[in-house]
């Protein structure tokens, strides 16, 4: 999409300028120190800082509900990591994933010709957040970012933004009734003077195991890996990459933060691809406990596998692939951000400026330095820069993956009981499904060895509600503002949360709250949680839109299910489910049923889906019935199928289209037929498509 259809003028589109207050007019430094050229004031429903993919969502939805809006991003892109190389969506469960989200993953999926595409390109995820929001008429300050915040009490009242890249340049000052802080950073947040967290809690501050030091196998260094300059010489100093600092126990709070990287889509298309050239400032040392590493793998020097042992590579689409850390030493660079979520711009920049130059430098050496085995150095060589993604920074994505920065400690915190459902909200308007993840924080010596400290992968209980106490400061600090992306929560919890769709469901939920408080003129705390909670359910894209119909196993009637041998396989890291769990049939040679009946409220058109869900592994998938029998009955007959259950794991599968009416006959019949293989039941849904009935037969 042309970058032209986007540029505004000085202060945005159609903005409306006075003269500001003296008040506000008062503000004439940075945080660095220099001098701001005069401010001027304009006025807004919903201020939204951060273009985020969680922000797009938040401006979206209180522009849908009759609100102005202005989106003030500090870069010149929109969709934050999901236009910026995390293409291969990390998703937990695709249960957790509603409304606005799930529609936009949909709109991918119509690009590339299925139903949705959770594996996409950056370039194309930013051109549909782009479509939005120009459709939606929303207002976009690009690069700006956040100078002061001016409150009345507990209120912001105005929120004055410097220009990013001309810091004496144009600025504004905005004046909104309610305030949206989704940046990765939080500034906007701290700035109102909200109370946040930074680092890992100790275990013991809200009774959890996997937060505070964590010192565990996963993205692990080898044994035996000298952290020396000379190998075994402790007077010969440290390799670049490994810190002095001691292992303290496990669980003990710092202020440490998980480590970053940028999230690269790489492609081996020769046609669209631009060769990996040496960085300037390219300095080898860099590297050398990966040299030791791949010594210590014993890789072969014709092995054409080798590559996927240093880094996580998923395809995309049209030759290109998200790449992302694996290992003990591989992407991420340990230690060098812990001062980010608490510096200054310039600061922030130099922490950027590393990494950028790690990164580079990485791939150069894993493609030409001759200590590598020629079949490892020639399997990088295939790959490159795309031609056709981040053009404007030289193949690098234009966001560094800020993992985690600030948290807010709002009115309720999240933590790992939530996680692991031993303590379930009932405010929930949003859930999350992922492992909680810890990526490493430092490389330290440890008896000797190079080791990591700070990963954790502990698999929670499935889909969980996200409380909107999280999404809201205390209420005595600010009320009118709410925060989906540095949320209140632990460390460890913040790991499960912090996905990008995740954050998109909740920054839809924060712009209905904003749409609720300005309506009922009260706080963001004030706002009625179940009304919230029902539009979003009756209203999943804030229209008149007809809501999916999804029926997970768990909440099939009971009498629906026929015969006693269904059982229930809790989600796990070996399952792929939709929702917390799925059933299949225990007894091989019985014929049992299950029915999942949609409640069906407006007739038309229903495209139908089945979920594919099931144990994974290939001797596992082999046990399923590649001929499972299910039966789809609507409004003027049925039509039987035979599905192939092992293949397409984790995917929806259309089993037609056909036309449904209130009270009709409507439902999907799984079956077993006795023939010693296992059949799901997992998922159903019923996706409106159209009002046009359809011909006698009942189906499209």
């Amino acid at each position: 999409m042309n970058d032209a259809k986007f540029k505004l003028d000085r202060f945005g589109a159609g903005v409306r300028a006075i003269v500001m207050p003296m008040a506000c007019a008062m503000i004439v430094g940075g945080p660095d120190g220099y001098a701001q050229a005069p401010m001027k004031e304009v006025q807004f429903d919903v201020c939204v800082y951060g273009a985020t993919a969680g922000g797009v969502m938040a401006a979206l939805a209180a522009k849908k509900l009759g609100h102005s809006v202005v989106l003030v991003e500090p870069t010149r892109h929109i969709g934050g990591m999901t236009s910026a190389g995390l293409g291969a969506t990390d998703i937990g469960n695709k249960f957790a994933i509603t409304g606005m989200a799930k529609q936009f993953y949909r709109d991918l999926g119509k690009q590339y010709g299925r139903f949705e595409a959770w594996n996409f390109e950056p370039s194309v995820a930013e051109a549909i957040l782009k479509d939005y929001l120009t459709k939606a008429g929303v207002d976009i300050y690009y690069e700006r970012r956040i100078l002061e915040v001016q409150k009345e009490g507990t209120r912001i009242k105005f929120a004055s933004f410097e220009h990013a890249k001309n810091p004496d340049g144009s600025g504004a000052a905005i004046a909104a009734k309610q305030y949206i802080d989704a940046s990765y950073e939080g500034d906007l947040m701290a700035k109102a003077g909200v109370s946040y967290m930074v680092g890992r809690e100790a275990n013991k501050e809200f009774g959890e195991t996997y937060n505070g030091v964590q010192y565990m196998q996963g993205h692990q260094m080898p044994d035996s890996i000298s952290p020396y300059r000379i190998e075994g010489d402790a007077k010969s100093g440290l390799v670049w990459g490994v810190t002095n600092n001691i292992l303290f126990n496990t669980g003990i709070a710092d202020k440490k933060l998980q480590a970053y990287c940028y999230r690269l889509c790489l492609t081996n298309e020769p046609k669209n691809r631009l060769p990996i050239l040496r960085p300037i400032d390219y300095d080898s040392t860099k590297y050398e406990l990966l040299r030791r590493i791949v010594r210590r793998y014993k890789i072969a020097e014709d092995d054409k596998t080798s590559l996927n042992r240093l880094f996580i590579i998923r395809p995309l689409e049209n030759g290109k692939a998200d790449w992302n850390n694996k290992g003990g030493f591989s992407l991420d660079m340990l230690a060098e951000n812990w001062g980010y979520a608490e510096a200054n711009y310039a600061e922030r920049e130099a922490i950027v400026k590393k990494h950028e130059s790690f990164t580079r430098g990485l791939l150069y050496f894993m493609g030409n330095d001759a200590g590598l085995p020629k079949g490892l150095r020639n399997q990088m060589l295939e790959w490159g820069w795309p031609k056709d993604e981040f053009v404007a920074t030289g193949g690098l994505p234009h966001q560094l993956y800020i993992r985690e920065a600030r948290r807010m400690r709002g009115e309720y915190v999240m933590t790992q009981k939530n996680c692991e459902r031993k303590e379930v909200v009932e405010d929930g308007v949003g859930m999350a499904a992922y492992t909680m993840d810890s990526h490493n924080a430092q490389r330290i010596v440890l008896d000797g060895w190079a080791k990591n400290e700070g990963n954790v992968e502990a698999l929670g209980a499935g889909p969980y509600p996200i409380s909107y106490r999280a999404l809201v400061p205390k209420a005595t600090e600010c009320s009118n503002l709410s925060v989906p992306v540095c949320l209140s929560a632990s460390h460890i919890a913040y790991g499960s949360i912090r996905m990008e769709p995740v954050f998109m469901v909740l920054g839809q939920s924060c712009g209905l709250a904003a749409h609720m408080a300005i309506a009922g003129n009260t706080s963001i705390q004030e706002v009625d949680i179940a009304a919230l909670q029902a539009r979003l359910k009756a209203q999943p894209l804030l229209d008149n839109s007809v809501a999916d119909i999804v029926i997970d196993n768990s909440n099939v009637i009971p009498n629906d299910t026929k015969g006693i041998d269904w059982y229930s396989v809790p989600m796990t890291g070996e399952v792929a489910s939709y929702g917390i769990g799925l059933v299949e049939n225990v007894n091989l040679s019985q014929n049992e049923k299950m029915i999942f009946r949609p409640e069906i409220k407006t007739a038309g058109l229903y495209d139908v889906y089945f979920y594919k869900g099931g144990e994974k592994g290939k001797s596992a998938v082999e046990e399923y019935h590649k001929k499972a029998p299910v039966t789809v009955r609507y409004h003027a007959g049925g039509e039987d199928f035979e599905l192939n259950l092992q293949t397409n794991r984790g995917e929806w599968q259309k089993l037609g289209q056909y036309y449904m009416e209130p009270l009709g006959y409507n439902w999907v019949e799984v079956k077993t037929d006795g023939s010693g293989k296992k059949v799901i039941a997992d998922a159903v849904q019923f996706v409106y498509a159209g009002p046009k009935q359809a011909s006698k037969s009942g189906k499209k």
